[in-house]
């Protein structure tokens, strides 16, 4: 009797470790928006810097007040396939810190590494 009391809680033990190690972590840090302590211009010539070597080309850039949405897309690359589609990012200042949104990642890694310079 002891020992299938030993069995059943080992075996309660291991279902309980593996249902905590296989839930998502709420509080790791991955949120979209990334919030940098720089000026609203540092962060457009980033953003600028990073798009342009990435291949996209900037078609517009609309600002109000705090907030700059700039509309870029992937340019032919030399090959004559035609412009790519319009895409967004918004640029906006928050309690002194500068905050990108709608930016995927490949481009947000590369603003983040241009920013920490």
């Amino acid at each position: 009797m002891r020992a299938l009391r030993t069995v059943f809680r080992t075996a309660l033990a291991v279902a309980a470790l593996t249902a905590v190690s296989a839930a998502p972590g709420h509080a790791q840090g991955k949120g979209k928006d990334k919030h940098y302590a720089v000026s609203n211009d540092k962060a457009m010539t980033a953003t600028r810097a990073v798009l342009q070597r990435q291949g996209y080309e900037i078609v517009r850039v609309v600002r109000q007040s705090d907030t700059q949405v700039l509309y870029y897309r992937r340019g032919n690359n030399g090959r004559g396939k035609g412009q790519g589609p319009m895409e967004r990012m918004v640029i906006r200042t928050v309690d002194r810190r500068v905050v990108f949104e709608e930016v995927p990642s490949a481009i947000l890694v590369d603003i983040d590494f241009e920013l920490k310079l």
